[in-house]
């Protein structure tokens, strides 16, 4: 049994990072367009994909481009409370990935595919290891703590986020997940109640 992780760029110039988890053991690399993400994604035959992007639009809102005063989502907010920081999805930047998500995410449903939403610097936060801000070197310690093998320190901080995508979607299949917000359309964390740096 295969799960994909990514952690989706959002356009097709910058690099996606791209995990086959297996076994507990990871394959690795980065991707560009959406044709070779959606291309190795399939070809993986996944049981499940987990996608480091927001992959729904707020409540109420039709479009990102929609002016409202509505910026998160119940799992943004849920994820806020509990200390864990996270970008709106109506956020500059953000707009552009969110929409990739989404589109991505009917791709990939049509496909027969389960697709979920993870957010990996918030998954780090939940298992008490480091995000990539405080050193590749640390989250990829903290990932082998995890038991995660085939790991090695070539790889690049999107391809790191992408294992832990890849992890959470294992995590999910095995009832060891919690999702927030709507269960169609929430984010799915670990479950734990440990976030690094907050008491």
């Amino acid at each position: 049994m295969s799960i994909v992780g990514l952690d989706l760029a959002g356009v097709e110039n910058r690099p996606t990072g791209f995990c086959k988890l297996t076994d507990m053991k990871v394959e690795t690399c980065l991707v560009y367009t959406d044709k070779e993400i959606l291309d190795k994604t399939v070809s993986s035959n996944p049981k499940i994909v987990a996608v480091d992007i927001p992959l729904c639009l707020p409540p109420g809102r039709k479009s990102i481009e929609e002016r409202t005063n509505i910026h998160l989502r119940e799992s943004d907010s849920e994820l806020l409370k509990m200390g864990i920081k996270l970008f709106p999805i109506t956020l500059g930047p953000m707009r552009k990935l969110t929409e990739r998500g989404i589109r991505l995410k009917n791709f990939l449903e049509a496909q027969k595919l389960t697709v979920i939403e993870a957010y990996p610097g918030g998954a780090q936060d939940v298992l008490g290891i480091p995000r990539k801000q405080q050193g590749l070197e640390k989250l990829l310690a903290g990932l082998k703590k995890l038991g995660i093998k085939g790991l090695s320190s070539q790889m690049s901080d999107h391809e790191l986020d992408a294992v832990t995508c890849a992890y959470v979607g294992k995590l999910f299949l095995e009832g060891k997940a919690v999702t927030y917000g709507a269960a169609d359309q929430g984010i799915v964390m670990p479950k734990g109640k440990k976030i690094a740096g907050i008491s």
